[in-house]
């Protein structure tokens, strides 16, 4: 797990060094600059396989005509090294980019289709003279890309980029992607004017100033046959997502887990710790993975340290329980927005405060349970999107895992009557078939397979590919990365993925249960009172007791601020009106809060733009 850093033309190392630094939490380990008279490349290293400088980049193949640049993992690396031995390919290193590198020698872009693992990487051929960029099926590791004086460059991050544009400001697109939080990151958008993100599953070629893009990957192009029967269902499922689990323990430095209470990250700690006791991971068998991480909130409504400790306790292991702090960090919120720089309605406070205790304590990978609401239906909003396919016993059952999904004190997350009486069931069902098509609105909807998907998984398609998933995949490669740790994530396993898509919606959504076949799968090997937990809250910041509370006086603050009146990206208006509501409330909703800060962060993002002028980046417009 890396930075990286390309500009196609031979800039002067010290300023280009400077650019790479920007990078420097993403690889706190090494740092590399190769260039010759068309193309300069670095590297900022996170050691992970192979500790010793023979995993060094920028990386040339043995046979001198490529170098690459990487930012990733390829889990199943042994596997594809074994298959080139075979051909008469020899290594001088333990690590993965080698293996990616020589395969790409042999077998050229389609040495990807063989990768289990998430990347974003440049590679130069010295022979062509040109530049070969991928990303990997999902969009785990973020790629930008801009067109400068100096010519075609691209990073991990976009303020490697910033040295080389003219003027840093807000791009055209930014009321849109403001306006769309949760759809920008799966376009080419971005905030910045003159920066693209280059698409998640696609290759590209650079050829005479052109970029030319290829998709290499689309789910519904990978759907298998399941088996009919339920239970072996469960059997594949669980094979599949363990085997997933194993190949991601592969690592030459501690592992452990961001570990919520919820059922995804119980789950993979759960599958960790099987896997340690049965199997090994097949590379460093004996992993040192037993690491648990929990971020608290004691006293507020979403805190689930309860059920985390449950699990901690069924492992026989010690977890690290975090108090969120949130005065700890909130006057560094200009450089916090400047290293996460994108715009999310979550606060970001609890996560990197997460990330930097796993750092602090010595464990550099996390496997984490990100994918499994979106793949699975783990949302409440989702439920509803089976009516398209469910007899009117089907939905009534579904309406009750709905209900049954609410923590205890349901009044902070929903303003619905406790009772539901018959009138109120029939009521919600015909309300649910209405919105029916809601979320079918896929890119891919012309695919002969997205129309065979029933109602439940055409929407999940949606949040998994295009709206709320890749969001979270690049809030949480910035909350880790931030802190030098990287998060591997069983559930985003292709293999997995294209397995759960071909199941019938009642394998995902049945018995009263979201996430049926994962709970089924995984029970024998977890706590059964949190496989079968059906309350659900997420991990997030508990954003309405922190501005009615110790937040308070920040937040007043910073909306009486001339710098808060000037600015132009914000609607003053809005976010004080909304501000008000939470603090005029005794009990203001969890929704109120969040909304209330998605008002406000625009500012501070706006703010964290003369943060970057600050370290002698270009002025804002």
């Amino acid at each position: 797990m890396c930075g990286i850093l390309g500009v196609l033309a031979p800039v002067p190392e010290p300023p280009f060094r400077l650019a790479l630094d920007t990078l420097s939490h993403r690889g706190p380990d090494d740092s590399g600059v190769w260039q010759n008279g068309t193309i300069t490349l670095g590297h900022r290293r996170l050691a992970i396989l192979d500790l010793s400088p023979n995993g060094h980049q920028p990386m040339v193949d043995s046979s001198g005509r490529y170098v690459i640049v990487f930012n990733g993992e390829i889990y199943n690396f042994l596997e594809i090294r074994k298959e080139l031995e075979s051909i008469g390919e020899k290594f001088v290193s333990g690590s993965d980019t080698e293996v990616l590198l020589a395969g790409f020698r042999q077998w050229g872009e389609a040495v990807f289709d063989r990768c289990n693992g998430m990347w974003a990487v440049g590679i130069w051929d010295r022979v062509e003279h040109r530049l070969f960029l991928s990303r990997d099926r999902f969009g785990k590791k973020p790629l930008f890309y801009a067109r400068t004086a100096l010519g075609f460059a691209f990073a991990s991050e976009m303020k490697a980029l910033y040295p080389f544009l003219q003027e840093l400001k807000p791009s055209r697109d930014y009321a849109w992607a403001a306006t769309h939080l949760i759809n920008y990151e799966s376009t080419d958008k971005t905030l910045i004017d003159g920066i693209a993100r280059f698409p998640a599953g696609h290759h590209g070629w650079l050829e005479n100033g052109n970029l030319r893009l290829r998709r290499y990957w689309c789910t519904l192009d990978h759907l298998r046959d399941v088996p009919a029967r339920y239970e072996e269902q469960v059997e594949q499922f669980r094979d599949i997502f363990l085997d997933a689990c194993r190949i991601r323990m592969r690592a030459d430095v501690p592992l452990g887990t961001a570990l919520s209470g919820g059922l995804d990250s119980s789950a993979t700690i759960c599958a960790m710790a099987h896997i340690d006791r049965t199997r090994g991971t097949g590379y460093g068998s004996g992993a040192d993975w037993q690491h648990a991480f929990v971020s608290t909130f004691p006293g507020s409504s979403i805190d689930e340290s309860v059920f985390a400790r449950r699990v901690v306790d069924h492992l026989g292991i010690k977890g690290t329980f975090l108090e969120i702090d949130p005065t700890q960090d909130v006057d560094r919120i200009d450089q916090i927005l400047y290293q996460f720089e994108e715009l999310f309605p979550t606060n970001p406070l609890p996560m990197l405060r997460t990330y930097r205790a796993v750092r602090e304590h010595g464990t550099i990978v996390t496997l984490d349970g990100h994918g499994a609401d979106e793949m699975l239906g783990g949302y409440r909003g989702s439920l509803f999107e089976a009516s398209a396919d469910a007899n009117i016993a089907e939905a009534r059952q579904v309406i009750e895992t709905y209900r049954a999904s609410f923590p205890e004190n349901a009044a902070q997350f929903r303003n619905l009557n406790s009772s539901y009486p018959l009138l109120a069931t029939r009521w919600l069902y015909r309300a649910a078939r209405t919105r029916l098509g809601r979320g079918q609105h896929s890119r891919d909807a012309a695919h002969p397979a997205y129309r065979n998907l029933s109602g439940l998984s055409k929407h999940l398609y949606v949040l998994f590919h295009e709206t709320i998933l890749p969001t979270l995949l690049r809030n949480y490669d910035r909350y880790s990365m931030a802190n030098g740790v990287e998060i591997r994530m069983p559930f985003m396993d292709h293999r997995l993925v294209s397995y759960c898509f071909s199941l019938p919606w009642q394998s995902v959504l049945g018995g009263g249960y979201t996430k049926r076949i994962l709970r089924d799968a995984m029970a024998p090997m977890m706590p059964r009172d949190i496989a079968y937990r059906r309350s659900k809250i997420g991990w997030a910041a508990p954003m309405a007791e922190w501005i009615k509370g110790p937040l308070k006086a920040f937040f007043a603050d910073s909306l009486e601020s001339a710098d808060f009146g000037s600015c132009p990206v914000v609607d003053q208006q809005t976010v004080r009106r909304r501000f008000a509501n939470v603090w005029k409330r005794d009990v203001p909703t969890f929704q109120e809060g969040e909304h209330a800060w998605a008002s406000v962060m625009p500012y501070f993002w706006w703010r964290s733009l003369r943060h970057a002028v600050r370290l002698g980046q270009p002025s804002p417009d």
